[in-house]
Formats: C-alpha cells, structure tokens, sequence
C-alpha cells in the first residue's frame, strides 16, 4: 500500500523555489488596525536627588499625554510602586519614596480604570532602571549608564474605561522562540498576525510569557516590530532563552531584557483581576553555561509578599510565569511548595508556558510525579499556554506556508485568552490561523498504526537513511484489529481537564463516553504509542518535531469489535469545563484482513 501524502510541496505562501517562507520584512497588516492610545515614557527629571538613598517621585494623571507632569496635572493616589523588593503606595498627592538598591528596576503596578503609557511598538512603558555604571560588558549590550540617581522619577497615567470594565480578553502569547529572520517571518504570518486582527484586548492587551526570542537578543528590535500592530498594550516575561548568558553573576543576567523590554517581574490590575508576573528561570551558576534552574527567587518571593498585602484577600489573583509552576509530566518549579505557601488563602490562576504544550489543569488533581516533590494534590488551576512557535516552527509547511509545528501533547502553535467577567477567569485557546470552534482533533490509533510509528521513529532518528516506513490510509482498520480491542478512535480536545466529557456516536447509535488517558486520579504519566495523538504525530513522524507519545487533553475509545466491512463515521462531542460544546467527525473504513 503505497505511503499516504499528507503534505504537498510549495505552499502559498511560500518561495516556489525553495519551498520555505518568505524572510521576515514589513508586517502584512494593516497600520489601520494598530492600536494608537497613549504613547508616551516614564518622566526622569534631572538633578541631585535630596536624598541619595531614596527614589522619590510621582505617579501623575497625564491629561495631555505628554509624557511630563504639568501643573495641571494631579497625582494619583493609592497606587503600588516598587523598588524590587519593597511596595509603598502613594500618597494624596501622588508621591511615593523608596529605598534605593545599587542595581534596580522601579515600576508602578497599573491600577484598574488608568493605563500606563505605550511605545511606538505599543510596548507598556512602566519602569525605570537603575545602575549607575551601567552593565559590565555583555555581548547584547546591557544596561547603559543610567548615572546618578535622578532628582525624580515620575510615572504617568491615563483615566480610561478600557481597564476598568469588568469583561476583558487578554491574550497570552507564549514562546515566540525565535532564532533567526525566517522564524520571524512564520511568526509574523502566524499567531502575530491573527493578533493583530482581534480587536477584543484594548483594555487587558497581550503578555508576551518567555523564550520571546532564541538567544540571540538582538533579535528583540525586530520582534518588538512584528507585534506593533497589536491592538493592545503589550507586556512580556522573560524566558529562559531571552538571557544575558555571558553575565558574570545573576544581578546582570537580566540587564538586555531590561534594557530593551521591560522588568523581569512586576504586577497590574485589569478590571476586577490582579496579575502578577514572575520570573521563574534562575540563572546558570556557572557563567556562560545555558543550563538553568526554574526557581524563584528569594527576592521575587519577597516582592511578592509585599505586593499581595496591597491587594484584598478576596481578590482574584492570575500568576503567570515563563516556566509553569507544574505540568502534566512532572513539578517544573524547584521551590513550588514554597510559592503555594505564599499564595495559601488566595484565589489564584497560575499560567505558564516554556514547555511547549497546552494544558488545563486543575484544583484537586493529583499526580504520582507531582507527589513525589511533596505536592499531594493541585491548589490552584494551573494553565499552560501553548506556543506561538509550537514545536520550534518544525514540520512541514501549511498550506499558509507556514510549519505545522505540532507540540508533543498533539496541540497546534497558538495563543491563549483569559476571559475575564468580573473575577471569574475562563481560557480559550486559538489555534494559528483559526477560529476558536477548531478544538478537537481525531484519529485512529491502531496496532499497524503503532507499528508504522515505532518503525517512522527509528527511522527519524537514523536521519533518515533509506526510504521513509509506508503508512497508507491512517483511517483503516481491519476486523482483525478490532478484535484486540486496542484499536481505538482518539480526539485530542486541545482545552480538555478533568472536569472535560467526550462522547463518541459511531453511526449515529447512542453517544458512549471516551476514556480520558491522563485521568489525574494520582496515577503516574502514561506514555507510549498507546497514548499518542495519531493526528498529530503521524504528520510530525513524516517530516520532523517532536512526537506526541503523551498528552493531558486526549480521549479514546474502543471501537466496537463487531463493526461490518465498508465506511463508518464517528461524531465526538467534547465539552469543556466552562460548559463549552464542539463537535467533530471522523470517517474511517473497516477493510478485509490480508
């Protein structure tokens, strides 16, 4: 049986000669769309600070937003300001004071119902840096001298009722992960681009949650251009990829990011929803190594138990970190339990990405892995983001001309939303280049199947001598395969938890319900061609990326034994823990045994 083709040569999109994307130039969207309120800077005035070991400043109503505090111009009072370390809120007036540290990133947590200021690549402008000296010499540049401390450091403000209506969007966008141009192109074409046609964040805009680029941070001017057309102010965490690696100690592993992006952790207010940004990546103890710790720091830690006590007990509390607290395999943070501790009494949302996958994972889930670091069972909802890159923009092309790019749990490159109503938070997932209705996808994993796939694996990691295993139709089967009843249809419900139902109808009989393949009951990961994702991983297997051998969002059922010769189909219907109902189907054919 000859191999099936699952992808064609050069796609739309893509250089006919080569086969690959364009290089990344001038964003294919429209400047109308661009988001245009507010651009403007934090004001530092110049001069002899009264005090040389006290930050003073303002924070401002800048009501004809240019950036300085005229006379008219009241301050703002209640709002948190931080050192790092310490948070004070102002005072009638609007003025804060705050101890200085010899190497700092001031900022001011945006309260609901005011927003800070944006760049020309609508970047949230909030912070101010200091090191007087500057950074010791880094590849990427550092941190310029910053000098003296500034008589003052203002942060201005506007009054909108963007950020203070109590229904929000706020996408997450996570592992941009880019290396070189033409990642830039297929992300600028991909889930930048579907960004930039929303219109639904204005208010929460986008955070950008780590690994923004490869590496190489000069990279980060052209990755700043390609989301300028976001309809939203944009924030960003760091990555463990987006690092000063030739720092020689942790206090300068930061100094590009902060330079060119922002604070590695700070917090602000949307609506009725507090957000707090960690930065969960602890540098290399060996200078110039790329190996790394997830970890929060002690003084992260501290910050935020200073933040928190600005913030009401009953508020809802979302926590986002490039590197998730946990995930479906394992505990990805070092000192979880002590984070949780921290958090203990709150009601929180915790979100991540870094591991390139999509997950929902719930209060009351339990893992042998997750036990085994003292964590019994699952306090908070912890979220995973996807990726913008998916599986580092691998695989084959689309035919958008960009890479399939499916992640090891069998989901496709995307962007998450948080959906704020007042404090109650619900997540979307928006696949590349889709609407939100593509949430599923089906398949048949069969023994021949994992036979090709076993056989396709080695293949790959043989680099590929000889002629890739034969297929054929991945959507037949035979009585014989059947009768094992190992043969089994599988959806892969991308927003799928433990509180997610899916019911599978062969032939329009009654609905029957799929097995779900990482229950979360406390049992230990399962993996293996029996829990893959055929979809995902036949396509992966054919060209390259990772294989999904492991998934929290996928379903499976028995197919009957009893079905007769011909075609069948199957209608799935997945519902998710908001209520949420999608429905797909799949055709597949019973064929003789050879």
């Amino acid at each position: 049986m000859p191999a099936i083709a699952l992808f064609g040569g050069a796609t739309a999109g893509a250089n006919p000669a080569t086969g690959t994307a364009a290089q990344a130039g001038p964003a294919a969207v429209s400047p109308q769309a661009a988001y245009t309120s507010y651009q403007g800077h934090v004001e530092v005035i110049r001069g002899t600070a009264a005090n040389p070991r006290q930050l003073t400043g303002t924070v401002f109503n800048d009501k004809n937003r240019n950036s300085r505090q005229d006379r008219n111009e009241p301050g703002v009072a209640g709002v948190a300001v931080s050192n790092g370390r310490t948070v004070v809120k102002t005072d009638k007036a609007g003025r804060y004071v705050l101890p200085v540290l010899d190497n700092m990133t001031a900022f001011v947590t945006q309260p609901a119902g005011w927003q800070v200021p944006v760049d020309e690549f609508q970047f949230a402008q909030f912070s101010y840096n200091h090191l007087p000296e500057g950074s010791p010499k880094l590849k990427y540049g550092g941190l310029k001298p910053t000098g003296p401390l500034p008589k003052a450091v203002n942060f201005p403000m506007v009054k909108t009722q963007a950020t203070a209506k109590k229904q929000q969007s706020c996408p997450i966008a996570s592992d941009t992960q880019i290396y070189n141009m033409l990642q830039m192109g297929y992300a600028r074409d991909g889930a930048v681009a579907d960004l930039a046609e929303r219109d639904d964040y204005a208010g929460c805009g986008i955070l950008l949650l780590g690994d923004n680029v490869g590496d190489d941070l000069s990279l980060y001017p052209a990755l700043k251009d390609i989301y300028r057309y976001s309809n939203g102010p944009i924030r960003a965490a760091m990555g463990n990829h987006d690092m000063d690696y030739d720092a020689p100690d942790a206090s300068h592993s930061l100094d590009t990011f902060r330079q060119q992006i922002g604070p590695g952790y700070f917090s602000y207010d949307v609506g009725e929803v507090h957000f707090v940004v960690l930065d969960s990546i602890e540098f290399p103890l060996k200078p110039g190594s790329k190996s790394y710790n997830e970890k929060i720091t002690n003084d992260q830690l501290i910050w935020l138990k200073n933040d928190l006590r600005m913030v009401p007990a009953d508020k809802q509390i979302v926590l986002a970190t490039h590197a998730p607290i946990v995930d479906h395999r394992n505990v990805v943070v070092d000192n979880a339990s002590q984070l949780y501790d921290t958090l203990k009494g709150r009601k929180v949302i915790t979100v991540g990405g870094h591991t390139h996958t999509l997950e929902n994972l719930r209060p009351g889930d339990k893992r042998a892995e997750w036990a085994d670091k003292g964590i019994s069972e699952l306090p908070f909802t912890q979220l995973i983001a996807g990726a913008v890159s998916g599986n580092w923009y691998s695989g084959a092309l689309d035919e958008q001309g960009l890479p399939y790019a499916f992640m090891t749990d069998g989901a496709r490159p995307g962007v998450m939303t948080l959906d704020l109503q007042g404090s109650e938070v619900t997540s979307r997932y928006t696949v590349r280049g889709e609407s939100d209705d593509l949430q599923l996808a089906l398949g048949i994993n069969s023994p021949r199947w994992r036979d090709w796939a076993a056989q396709a694996k080695a293949w790959q990691d043989n680099k590929k001598q000889g002629p890739m295993p034969e297929l054929g139709d991945p959507n037949t089967v035979t009585p014989a395969e059947l009768a094992t009843g190992k043969t089994w249809l599988t959806a892969d419900f991308y927003p799928g938890s433990t509180a997610s139902v899916v019911e599978v109808s062969i032939d329009n009989a009654p609905s029957t319900v799929a097995e779900h393949t990482q229950p979360a009951t406390g049992e230990s990961l399962r993996s293996g061609w029996e829990y893959s994702d055929p979809f995902a991983a036949t396509r992966n297997l054919q060209s390259s990326g990772g294989v999904t051998q492991a998934s929290p969002h996928l379903w499976r059922l028995p197919l009957p034994a009893g079905l007769s010769a011909g075609t069948h189909q199957a209608r799935v219907t997945a519902t998710d823990d908001a209520g949420r109902r999608f429905t797909q189907t799949l055709r597949f054919t019973v064929v003789a045994d050879s």
